[in-house]
């Protein structure tokens, strides 16, 4: 990978940029970030308004309403096992491009629904095409951007995906309203279409790329159930890993913090949607900035720093508690939402370049369900006991739980999960060649030799 050397620093140390990083991409890797913008500008369109167009337009009961939204993650978790092992053999390709149809369909189903039926059918198949799409883009980045890109790529891909998602809320917030039907229906059928530029891309100029994965004949005799996967080095651990990271970050910051803030912080609805600008708002400005600072580190150590990261917003959103109904609490929201914000940008381009790195090319696409499978399921668990929590008026309880659960997630990452990983897959970088760092000496003959050299690279 190439990169530029900074004239400033004396020692000669080189950092790594935004453009070398584009520069040493592969053409298959742009592609594919082309379009992330406009995908998710789509999701953002109607991320915010999916109660509201339920309940409000359509006539559904809140209860029922309530009952709709656990469908997708509900779906998406039943289908993550077997999509791995479909990508497996099929190739993550064709199982993404799958994917994108499904989440076209159920959008304009979506769109069209009048009945709790057919928004649970709609609703059913976006949430299946979710299950099986994080696997799959995980996947296909792993196999068309080369190792020693992945961290930054995932992070890039991360700040564009909520650059879009934020950009779509404001947008949709605009064309929304609770009188007109048609409105809701134009920002689904837009979200549909927003999935349509990535099909193209994969079916005309990507269609020769990740097609089915090649095995060979080690390969194709090592077991490969999920149960052989999980007995691997590191892989059951990394999953807890996953599970924990989700079970304290974003599964609360979607249920438990707003709701929280709302019993317990006494903020406004308004005050709400100004934290989570906040939190998307920060995520594209700093991202960038936070992977130059993360490269060649440890990446367990990036983790544990998130999580102390993420202990010091919760305990912000537990001070909004102290000064409820106040502009004061509205403020400890959002900077709450903000905190949370830097931790996401050193989880995002770490956990993802781990999991790919560490799976072997036959086996990528169940390694990528299994974290998929870890995320999801803490997403389905954490908001019942955040409910429960706050509902019982257990405020503290809620925050010290999740103070204490980033302490465990940082020292999972540190005492357990990295002394399983091998060095380069935990991001630190190989030592420099022989020849460019060991003193060129001259034996009793003349002759130069290379004298020994002897350290190891860390972070």
């Amino acid at each position: 990978m190439s990169s530029a050397t900074d004239p400033t620093d004396p020692t000669g140390t080189t950092r790594l940029t935004l453009s070398s990083f584009w520069h040493d991409l592969p053409r298959a890797g742009k592609l594919l970030l082309s379009v992330v913008v406009l995908e998710f500008l789509g999701t953002g369109l109607v991320l915010p308004f999916h109660v509201v167009y339920l309940n409000e337009v359509r006539d559904i009961p809140l209860s029922d309403v309530g009952l709709l939204l656990a469908v997708p993650p509900l779906a998406g978790l039943l289908v993550v096992g077997p999509s791995g092992t479909a990508i497996d053999r099929f190739g993550a390709r064709r199982i993404l491009m799958a994917t994108l149809v499904l989440l076209s369909v159920g959008n304009v189903l979506l769109a069209l629904a009048t009945t709790p039926l057919a928004a649970g059918l709609a609703l059913a198949l976006t949430g299946i095409a979710a299950g099986v799409s994080w696997p799959a883009s995980q996947s296909l980045i792993a196999a068309v951007v080369p190792r020693e890109l992945r961290q930054r790529y995932f992070g890039v891909n991360f700040t564009l995906l909520n650059l879009g998602i934020g950009i779509g809320g404001v947008v949709g917030g605009v064309v929304v309203d609770v009188e007109s039907a048609v409105t809701f229906q134009a920002i689904y059928l837009a979200d549909a279409a927003s999935y349509l530029p990535a099909l193209v891309l994969l079916a005309v100029p990507l269609r020769h790329v990740a097609g089915r994965p090649q095995h060979d004949d080690v390969a194709a005799q090592e077991p490969s159930s999920y149960a052989a996967v999980l007995r691997r080095p590191a892989v059951a651990s990394l999953m807890v890993l996953g599970f924990s990271a989700s079970f304290v970050g974003y599964a609360q910051l979607n249920a438990g913090m707003p709701a929280y803030a709302r019993a317990v912080g006494e903020v406004s609805t308004q005050g709400l949607g100004i934290a989570f600008a906040a939190n998307t708002l920060v995520i594209v400005v700093l991202q960038l900035a936070v992977l130059q600072r993360i490269e060649g580190r440890r990446r367990t150590r990036v983790i544990a720093v998130m999580a102390l990261i993420w202990a010091g917003a919760w305990l912000l959103l537990g001070g909004s508690g102290l000064v409820p109904g106040t502009v004061g609490a509205t403020v400890l929201v959002a900077a709450c939402a903000s905190v949370f914000a830097l931790g996401e940008t050193l989880l995002q381009p770490t956990i993802p370049a781990l999991v790919n790195d560490l799976a072997p090319d036959h086996l990528r696409g169940r390694y990528n369900a299994l974290s998929s499978a870890a995320f999801q399921s803490a997403q389905v668990i954490a908001p019942p006991v955040a409910g429960f929590l706050v509902g019982h008026s257990l405020g503290n309880a809620y925050v010290g739980l999740l103070v204490v659960g980033c302490l465990a997630v940082a020292a999972l990452a540190v005492v357990r999960v990295e002394r399983q990983l091998p060095p380069g897959v935990n991001g630190v970088r190989a030592p420099a060649p022989l020849e460019e760092t060991a003193p060129v000496l001259a034996d009793a003959t003349g002759e130069p030799f290379a004298g020994p050299v002897s350290g190891s690279g860390g972070a």
